[in-house]
């Protein structure tokens, strides 16, 4: 298991933690690695009935690490072999049922991954913001679907395109979130509602989580959206968006026109 990403099964509830807090819990390859063995472990486990994601520190994740994101670009793997995809193939695939509790930022794939968690807990000062285009990317996780099913076209072509954040209260509007609370009251009420699906009989959980989602067109969604990310990232739009974060100065797309 990935140093940065802590896993721990108590009671039946397997909390996978994001465990990076000096560097904002920033996703590299490893942490994206352990993600994915932890959910595929869930799958395979018996023992496992729900699944609590959380972080710790102020922040939930400010998405990807930026030196291993640049390293993509350079990679000649295809996207389906990437690390992230294979989170993302065993968050979409995953039967049991999956808790967030997310306070602080929650930058793009920590965005995009709430929409396959099937309750989210968010902090009061949680703040959600996709801004893919920003990096001259696209959006990932099936989300350039599923979002603007969840909050409407023109809503989420905001938060994709202009980078516009969602608060907490929205989310919980909008149909994001399942609940707000005081940031001290996160993990609280994330176990209250693992307690309270460990009650409900197990089989019956799992063939309603089956029967909301459409796994197989989830998952062909998602490969299509990461060839056109993998394409974009390896774009001379990408290199300078990322050149421009790192060196502090806005970004001249112009030059591409």
């Amino acid at each position: 298991m990935a140093q940065s990403i802590s896993v721990s099964l108590q009671d039946r509830v397997l909390t996978v933690t994001l465990d990076r807090a000096d560097k904002r819990n920033a996703l590299t390859h490893e942490m994206y690695t352990g993600l994915a063995e932890a959910l595929e472990r869930a799958d395979a486990d018996p023992d496992v009935r729900v699944v609590v994601l959380r972080a710790e520190g102020g922040l939930f994740t400010a998405g990807n690490d930026l030196a291993d994101f640049a390293d993509l670009a350079g990679d000649d793997r295809p996207a389906e072999q990437w690390p992230v995809t294979r989170f993302l193939r065993a968050l979409i695939s995953c039967g049991a049922p999956v808790i967030a509790a997310v306070q602080g930022r929650a930058v793009g794939v920590g965005t995009t991954m709430l929409l396959h968690c099937d309750l989210v807990v968010l902090a009061d000062d949680a703040s959600l913001t996709v801004p893919f285009v920003d990096l001259a990317l696209v959006p990932e996780a099936c989300s350039s679907l599923l979002l603007p099913q969840r909050i409407g076209h023109a809503r989420a072509f905001a938060m994709f395109a202009l980078g516009q954040p969602m608060g907490a209260q929205e989310a919980l509007a909008t149909g994001i979130a399942t609940s707000v609370v005081d940031p001290d009251q996160l993990d609280h009420e994330a176990r209250r509602l693992a307690v309270e699906l460990l009650a409900r009989p197990a089989r019956s959980l799992a063939a309603t989580k089956a029967l909301m989602r459409d796994v197989p067109a989830l998952l062909e969604h998602t490969r299509r959206e990461i060839e056109v990310f993998a394409d974009r990232l390896r774009s001379p739009e990408s290199a300078e968006a990322l050149a421009a974060f790192q060196e502090k100065r806005r970004p001249d797309f112009a030059q591409f026109e």
